[in-house]
């Protein structure tokens, strides 16, 4: 590769992270607005190559700057930024390492954290528990940051793109920004929806059924406008 080529990556790959990294807090901003988010709460992340952009610990999402992004690699060796990463580093990664992820969110949203506390899997109340990849699963308590939790949240993550964090909140993942956002969305949803049914005194919420919920994911590949 001839300099003027190594030049043209350099600069190709500077503005892939900014253009990644002005994303980022966008979607750090968003999760704050629609209440997903409290205070410093909750991490989002992207992947541009062998980078994985996070937003800094502690770190209130309104003071976060465009020009200055906090990354790791995949070791999680921290490679830009003067910020501290996310405590939730590991969890980020086994993702991607696991998947073909490009994006991860997770946050603290209060319907995910109050059904995380009560059942082993989110009742499938509604069909678009497919979209996730079938009924989502409560991953077992473990200290944040560390190892642990990120070990049981891959096994809750196993053929699904969603899940829950026992006493913590929710994980979900996405090949952009905006497919990660809407499931942690849409989990949320759903989470207040079968609390709000399973309050009800003497009813239980009808749930579907495997063949139903297969029937719903099928169709639901198809969804939407076609390029």
């Amino acid at each position: 590769m001839t300099r003027q080529q190594h030049r043209y990556e350099r600069e190709r790959r500077r503005q892939d992270v900014e253009g990644a990294w002005r994303e980022l807090v966008a979607e750090a901003r968003r999760t704050v607005a629609e209440g997903l988010v409290v205070g410093t709460s909750g991490n989002v992340s992207v992947r541009v190559g062998d980078l994985v952009l996070v937003t800094p610990s502690g770190v209130p999402y309104d003071r976060l700057l465009t020009e200055e992004p906090v990354a790791v690699d995949l070791a999680g060796e921290q490679v830009l930024g003067a910020l501290a990463p996310t405590s939730e580093v590991p969890l980020h990664l086994a993702v991607y390492r696991s998947t073909g992820a490009s994006a991860v969110v997770h946050t603290h949203a209060v319907h995910a954290t109050a059904v995380s506390t009560l059942v082993d899997e989110l009742p499938a109340v509604h069909y678009m528990t497919a979209a996730l990849g079938g009924p989502v699963r409560v991953a077992p308590y473990a200290l944040y940051g560390t190892e642990e939790l990120a070990a049981h949240m891959l096994r809750a993550l196993e053929g699904r793109s969603g899940c829950l964090l026992r006493n913590h909140g929710c994980v979900t993942y996405g090949d952009t920004l905006d497919q990660a956002h809407d499931r942690t969305a849409q989990l949320e949803w759903m989470c207040r929806v079968w609390l709000a049914a399973a309050s009800v005194p003497g009813a239980a919420p009808t749930l579907l059924d495997p063949d139903q919920l297969a029937e719903a994911g099928a169709k639901l590949k198809g969804y939407g406008q076609r390029a």
